[in-house]
């Protein structure tokens, strides 16, 4: 037996060897997830998936299995209730295995070695010439967190900020400015005169159609590929978003591999339509070229060339999916794009399916929901917006949180060091572990006073417990960055007393597993805040300097423990987590 076996994979493997599974689809059946309740044990096992593939009855298959795994260093007991085998794990084995790992940041405590899987991640995405707004926010702080839980599980990332950089949009911003663009306003603030423009643009074309026929040339000029005023004016657009959607990304924490955007991909869409029409399933209706998917129940046919002969988002997000299989390989290319483009990534699917594109299976839409903000007058929670129903800036957001951070610092610390760094750290990691805490698919409540408090289930209150954490180690003079050094001693029997800590740390690994396949980061938020609270409950039933030595120092490798992988949840998320608060 390894020095410090972890007590999941002992368990799978005694399992494996009573049922003799040894085939990839038996060894992948042994699934192990906490019990629903924990009095039936610390690890749980269906046997249905195996059960199926043995022929055997789910109950009987479990009975056979705790009569096969006899108890070890690690397992103290093996039982069958019905078709589950509950198991039960030494205390110091299980001590052990958590501390040390968490301290030395083995995996999964700490990064795993590189698995071979590609993960394409296709987030943040926002439009240029108008600046970051509070819609952006989900898909940004979504895909970051999907990405950095990949990585933490050993696969190769490659997440893209897909720029809506091409199309109707920008040409109707061109048209705009063209129209009634100010140079002075312009050099004085881009992006805020640019989404002036916009707007004026919006209004007047519900009155004025040679709006959208202008705009419409404009694009086709752009297309064109000639050096004209329309491509010059694509390039200084471009990158005055690009500095200027840095700064919310710094302040999120947010870092991409590629910044490509839709227009990379306007010399590689006619190998796309290429590749299409050998396919056989490109028709032309009414002028436009058009893939039917109706065999797929879908009735909306996808539109990728108009009769003008522009292309649309399906074109160039169909050139994109081929460019990434070539270049990344990837396992999987998840779309991290609200609900409601449901309809564009069912097509997209379609058009690769009809095609015969084994790349179909690969892609998967990761929608979420809104961003509700209370409206005061009618109790309501509705959609978030101004007053007027126009954008809400997201820098504005992040400093009125900042700010009501810095406000409760004065009143309740108003000598903690660094106040403006933590106010900075707590109050931009308040409204990402609020958007993070619930399914992503549920719509998202703007609840100031909630996502702000230090007491309920927030990123503040997980931020406070790992910096309680940080202040018992500094009162003992055990380092913060403290490693396996510390528990080379220990009594481990003297942490059984731990074991709500100790069971929630050990799920850390099938944690993230199911975070990574469900594209789901509130599975590792709900984590951190189980592993928030039984420290703190821990903690007020157990005095850790005041205990006698040898239970003193077995509690403070808890306290670094749990501190350490704290940490670790909290940046998977992208939420800091200040040493004092």
């Amino acid at each position: 037996m390894t020095e410090r076996p972890d007590p999941h994979e002992h368990l799978r493997s005694r399992i494996a060897a009573a049922t003799r599974a040894t085939s990839p689809a038996e060894l992948h059946a042994i699934q192990l997830v906490p019990p629903k309740n924990r009095a039936h044990g610390d690890a749980s096992f269906g046997a249905f998936a195996l059960a199926k593939l043995r022929g055997l009855a789910p109950p009987q298959l479990a009975a056979e299995i705790a009569a096969g795994v006899a108890p070890d260093d690690v397992i103290e007991s093996v039982t069958a209730t019905g078709p589950f085998v509950n198991a039960r794990f030494r205390r110091s084995a299980l001590a052990r295995h958590v501390v040390l790992g968490a301290l030395r940041g083995d995996p999964p405590f700490g990064p795993a070695p590189a698995s071979g899987k590609s993960i394409v991640i296709d987030f943040s995405s926002p439009n240029i010439a108008k600046p970051f707004h509070m819609g952006h926010l989900r898909s940004t702080v979504i895909g970051a967190a999907i990405g950095r839980i990949w990585r933490h599980l050993g696969a190769t990332v490659h997440g893209i900020n897909h720029l809506g950089d091409w199309g109707m949009p920008f040409a109707k911003m061109m048209t705009a400015w063209m129209r009634w663009g100010d140079p002075q306003e312009l050099q004085k603030a881009p992006m805020r005169h640019m989404f002036e423009l916009y707007k004026l643009y919006t209004a007047k074309a519900k009155d004025d159609p040679a709006l959208d026929a202008e705009a419409a040339k404009h694009f086709q000029a752009l297309e064109s590929g000639a050096d004209n005023e329309e491509r010059r004016m694509w390039k200084f657009l471009r990158d005055e978003s690009l500095a200027a959607f840095q700064g919310p990304y710094d302040r999120l924490g947010v870092a991409f591999d590629h910044v490509t955007g839709e227009s990379f991909f306007e010399d590689k869409m006619e190998a796309a339509m290429a590749r299409v029409t050998a396919a056989g399933v490109l028709e032309v209706d009414d002028g436009a070229e058009v893939v039917k998917l109706d065999a797929q129940g879908i009735k909306v046919p996808c539109i990728l060339r108009k009769s003008d002969g522009t292309t649309l988002y399906h074109t160039r997000d169909l050139a994109a999916a081929f460019w990434r299989e070539a270049q990344y390989r990837p396992d999987r290319i998840l779309y991290v794009v609200g609900a409601e483009q449901k309809l564009h990534f069912d097509q997209l699917k379609a058009v690769l399916a009809r095609m015969k594109e084994p790349l179909a299976d690969r892609i998967e839409h990761v929608p979420f929901g809104l961003i509700l903000a209370k409206n005061e007058e009618t109790g309501k929670w509705e959609k978030f917006a101004s007053r007027g129903g126009n954008a809400i800036f997201l820098d504005e957001v992040l400093d009125e949180a900042v700010a009501n951070v810095r406000r409760v610092i004065t009143e309740k610390n108003p000598g903690l060091a660094g106040a403006d760094r933590v106010a900075e750290q707590v109050g931009v990691s308040a409204i990402v572990f609020n958007d993070l805490k619930n399914s992503r698919i549920k719509d998202v409540k703007f609840d100031w006073e909630q996502m702000l408090n230090f007491d309920g289930e927030t990123g503040p209150y997980v931020q406070f417990a790992a910096a309680r954490l940080s202040g018992i180690l500094r009162k003992s003079d055990v380092a913060l960055d403290a490693g396996a050094e510390l528990g080379a001693t220990l009594d481990w029997n003297l942490l059984a007393d731990a074991e709500e800590v100790l069971l929630t740390m050990l799920d850390f690994g099938t944690t993230l597993e199911r975070a990574a396949d469900q594209s789901e980061p509130s599975i590792v938020t709900g984590f951190t805040i189980q592993l928030a609270g039984s420290i703190h409950a821990y903690l007020r039933d157990h005095h850790v300097l005041r205990a006698e030595p040898a239970v003193r120092d077995a509690r403070l490798a808890l306290v670094a423990a749990a501190r350490r992988l704290l940490h670790v949840g909290l940046g998977l998320l992208g939420v800091g987590a200040p040493d004092e608060m």
